[in-house]
């Protein structure tokens, strides 16, 4: 199906070739769109995005694909610049793209790392075990999951909640595929929606905020059309959900010390990122890379303290003669930032490379400004936002916005607003569409799949069209 999807795209592409004789570049570069060079690198483009799409089949981790794609295209941009004696002007576009990427990079990695840290401190894996001890029925893990996915993804991501959620899915699942399929359906819907109003609950919602189109406390104004996302398909499906109790054992899961204070410095290293952005008008990466500063000086004291600690509990477990207390102090390891660090997912962040670079390498060759002059000037801005939320859903929102971005297109709050709502849920309309799909139907092993979320897809585009119908009652006023 993703082979498909790719061909799809290839079509696509040469299909708007015949329209950039309508169009200039409009970014002080040159107009190659219809050249050698141009035609050259949308093939390596979309021939690349094609193995990417391809990545559960074929196991080539999609950043690969992309960094080559990247070096390949820019030569050609330098090749074809330096012929008109303009390769100044090839580089001054690369040091941006490269500056745009590298705040990307640098926010997403404390992100992560925090993230990292969290998990390492069992903080998830103690709300598993608290959700699966308390013995709820498989309707009301259906909602929890989904509530909980829609209310932590403007925190911890979409991807690592949709990730935490599933789980739990599966581990009180058991055999019932019907509710696992369900289940991980909604995860997606609930964590794409949750990260659609939150700069941290998406890759493109924070590319989106770093842009300075969209102040923090604006996106807020997207939690009712998310809400209303998630819910309407959430409501319909409930009606499917087995209402009988799984069979689960409970246990106990202790948490390792400073977990909670972990978190306390993430929601302090995220409210120093908005200061920064806010009053400074700095990027907010500086605010992250100082929170980094926070969490490493915490993992200094927990490694100093560690020995101490250490010996006070194996005191207070010989005392109740809790050998396995003591087993368990016998496995512990210092706390070590660095090893967090490098535990993030550093194949999104080199993809994500690829995909800035790629994107800007076409810009610079005039094919944004070839899709700039078709969607943002002869269609209306909410009809080209509601098609960007479309293409997400079968090529993935990172460079569907940032090609939007790139193009910079003349619009209102209200439509950078909608194009925010709808490059994040609009990756729901298919399981491919999103990371957390994708992500899910590996972790499930054949019990969510592509066929069984396409089934659900009307119900899903529902709750998309609504979404978007409540953004432009509720903000009419933003789209003047």
């Amino acid at each position: 199906m993703r082979v498909g999807l790719s061909i799809f795209v290839l079509f696509f592409g040469l299909a708007m070739l015949p329209w950039t004789a309508q169009a200039s570049t409009g970014s002080g570069g040159l107009d190659l769109t219809q050249t050698s060079f141009g035609y050259l690198a949308i093939v390596i483009f979309v021939v690349a995005y094609g193995l990417v799409m391809a990545e559960e089949y074929i196991q080539l981790p999609k950043s690969k694909p992309m960094l080559l794609a990247a070096g390949l295209i820019w030569i050609l941009v330098g090749w074809a610049y330096k012929e008109q004696g303009m390769l100044d002007v090839a580089h001054t576009a690369l040091e941006h793209n490269l500056l745009e990427y590298a705040e990307l990079m640098l926010f997403l990695l404390v992100a992560m790392t925090y993230i990292s840290a969290m998990d390492e401190r069992r903080l998830f894996d103690g709300l598993q075990g608290w959700m699966v001890s308390k013995g709820f029925h498989f309707q009301s893990l259906f909602w929890l999951t989904g509530f909980l996915s829609f209310f932590i993804s403007p925190i911890a991501d979409n991807l690592t909640t949709a990730l935490l959620m599933c789980a739990v899915v599966m581990k009180v699942g058991g055999d019932n595929t019907r509710f696992i399929n369900l289940s991980c359906i909604n995860i997606v819907i609930a964590a794409n929606a949750g990260g659609a109003f939150s700069p941290f609950g998406d890759i493109t919602t924070l590319m989106v905020w770093q842009a300075g189109l969209v102040r923090f406390s604006q996106f807020f104004e997207l939690f009712v059309p998310a809400l209303v996302n998630y819910l309407v398909p959430a409501l319909v499906m409930s009606f499917f959900v087995p209402r009988t109790k799984p069979e689960t054992v409970s246990e106990f899961v202790e948490l390792k010390r400073g977990a909670k204070r972990i978190v306390g410095l993430f929601l302090l290293t995220i409210m120093t990122a908005v200061a920064f952005h806010t009053y400074l008008h700095y990027p907010p990466v500086m605010g992250m890379m100082m929170g980094m500063a926070y969490l490493s000086i915490f993992g200094f004291y927990l490694q100093k303290t560690l020995p101490r600690s250490l010996e006070k509990k194996r005191m207070a477990a010989l005392a109740k003669n809790d050998n396995a207390a003591l087993e368990r102090l016998g496995s512990v390891v210092p706390f070590d930032v660095f090893r967090r660090i490098s535990m993030a997912e550093w194949d999104t962040l080199l993809f994500f490379y690829g995909v800035v670079m790629c994107v800007g390498g076409l810009s610079l060759l005039g094919y944004l400004s070839v899709a700039s002059h078709i969607m943002y000037t002869q269609w209306d801005p909410v009809w080209a936002n509601i098609m960007v939320g479309v293409l997400s859903a079968i090529v993935d929102n990172i460079p569907v916005m940032f090609a939007v971005l790139t193009m910079n297109p003349d619009m209102s709050i209200g439509n950078w607003l909608l194009v925010t709502l709808t490059a994040g849920v609009g990756g729901s309309l298919l399981s491919i569409g999103s990371a957390a799909g994708v992500a899910l139907m590996g972790a499930a092993h054949g019990r969510y799949t592509f066929f069984g979320h396409l089934k659900w897809t009307p119900v899903i585009a529902l709750g998309y069209i609504l979404s978007i119908v409540v953004h432009l009652l509720m903000n009419s006023a933003e789209f003047g």
